[in-house]
């Protein structure tokens, strides 16, 4: 199957961190935290599972790094700038707990160089399961105590940076989708994602997805077939069959914001993060029809279902995929380790994306777009359908490969909608609501 990964702005940004490098850079809190169920949710596991990571890299010595690796190494060394901020970064993380690998004062990962070492022995590794915290994302994690940084910050917008780490992911893509990386698919009983530890937190597996206890890896050929699986037949029954008013759930997700009259461009940037329609769209030309829109957004964590089904009944307008960041976060999430899920609304409009515009059956909805958005190493985002294609409310649309991230459903201004968020407030603390399970319920245009 081949596999899409997608990486936005340059490093115009600099001079105003130069300042906030001065500055002391305040610790986090020692309370474990949660990142969409995408990193640990206890810190204590993150540096543990980081240590071993570091450990495996230097038991491997003066291996030979790997072409996208070293073509990494070369971009940071012979740009000034990017020499620059890739020194800084590991300059500015704090020599304090929980950053610290040792008592000595050293921090896990010491230097780009030594960064590149462990990124090169983590490309032909597949994310075990951890019953205390899914490291499901291992760059992310590598990267964690960096990328907050002002120099990191800076760094993973610049597109040199990005084209390089969509190399890199594209090569670990590989990995991925080969036989060796079934080696995590196992019944080992703390790490093997069919062992006791992943039942307990999944024990409804075999009910709901296609595969089979009886061969081996349960059936799944990889890491990437088992991160995409599917569904059993009627486990996820689409809601309102032939009910135009009724809008399903495209992903299996949690809520996470819903905005209205939304504004063309919005400083995204700040700490309310207001969505940026032309941004988020990447300036497409059907942009304008979205003026004032309702945003849904919704976030997966990276134990969900990863595939995208189409909310409404209606003909595939324009589909586009979107180069964007991998490992920016937004500024004014601050030196937090929660950052990345903490700026879930910012990087709908800077990280690499997939659009679909669909003109719905039902005029009452008329055009709208579903926009898919990876995050970190969850930028592989395939689109399954095309362009006139004419689909029913809850086809496949596409799918995000290793994990998944965030996706929105944006509304024209007019469209009256009535949410459905199954008893709870969005927010991180929401939980998943079923894919193709209603999430609104559309009024008529005429309607009082």
């Amino acid at each position: 199957m081949k596999k899409n990964w997608f990486g936005i702005a340059g490093i115009c940004l600099l001079v105003s961190f130069l300042a906030a490098w001065a500055a002391p850079v305040a610790a986090p809190p020692s309370a474990p935290y949660q990142v969409g169920q995408r990193l640990p949710s206890d810190q204590q596991t993150q540096n543990q599972w980081v240590d071993r990571q570091v450990e495996a890299a230097a038991e491997a010595g003066d291996a030979p790094l790997q072409p996208v690796i070293r073509e990494f190494q070369d971009l940071i060394e012979t740009d000034p700038v990017l020499f620059m901020l890739f020194t800084q970064m590991f300059e500015q993380v704090p020599r304090k707990p929980p950053y610290l690998n040792d008592p000595t004062g050293q921090p896990q990962i010491r230097n780009y160089s030594h960064m590149l070492r462990v990124l090169n022995h983590v490309l032909t590794q597949a994310p075990e399961f951890n019953e205390t915290g899914l490291v499901g994302f291992p760059i992310n994690a590598i990267l964690d105590w960096p990328m907050g940084t002002p120099a990191g910050t800076t760094a993973f917008l610049d597109p040199r940076v990005n084209a390089q780490l969509k190399k890199i992911l594209t090569q670990w893509a590989v990995f991925l989708g080969s036989p060796d990386s079934c080696s995590v698919l196992s019944d080992d009983p703390d790490t093997g994602w069919f062992g006791a530890a992943a039942q307990q937190t999944m024990p409804t597996f075999v009910e709901d997805f296609v595969c089979d206890p009886a061969l081996p890896h349960y059936g799944f050929t990889s890491w990437d077939d088992f991160f995409t699986r599917t569904f059993r037949e009627g486990r996820r029954p689409v809601a309102g069959p032939g009910d135009g008013s009724i809008v399903a759930n495209a992903c299996e997700s949690a809520p996470y914001r819903v905005a209205k009259d939304v504004q063309l461009r919005d400083t995204f940037w700040i700490k309310a993060q207001p969505y940026s329609l032309a941004h988020m769209l990447a300036n497409d030309p059907l942009t304008a029809h979205f003026e004032g829109a309702t945003v849904y957004q919704t976030f997966l964590s990276a134990l969900s279902y990863h595939r995208w089904h189409s909310p409404v009944s209606g003909t595939i307008v324009k589909t586009r995929l979107i180069d964007g960041s991998y490992y920016a976060e937004a500024l004014s999430a601050g030196y937090d380790p929660a950052g990345p899920n903490d700026s879930q609304a910012y990087i709908t409009q800077v990280a690499a994306r997939a659009l679909v515009f669909i003109e719905a059956d039902n005029p009452d909805i008329g055009l709208m777009a579903c926009l898919f958005i990876g995050m970190a190493e969850v930028s592989s985002n395939e689109i399954t359908v095309y362009e006139g294609q004419h689909v029913e409310k809850g086809e496949q649309l596409g799918m995000f490969h290793f994990g998944g991230s965030t996706h929105c459903l944006i509304f024209q201004p007019q469209v009256r909608l009535e949410f459905d968020l199954h008893g709870q407030a969005p927010g991180l603390h929401s939980t998943n609501i079923p894919v193709r399970a209603r999430i609104a319920t559309v009024s008529p245009a005429s309607a009082p």
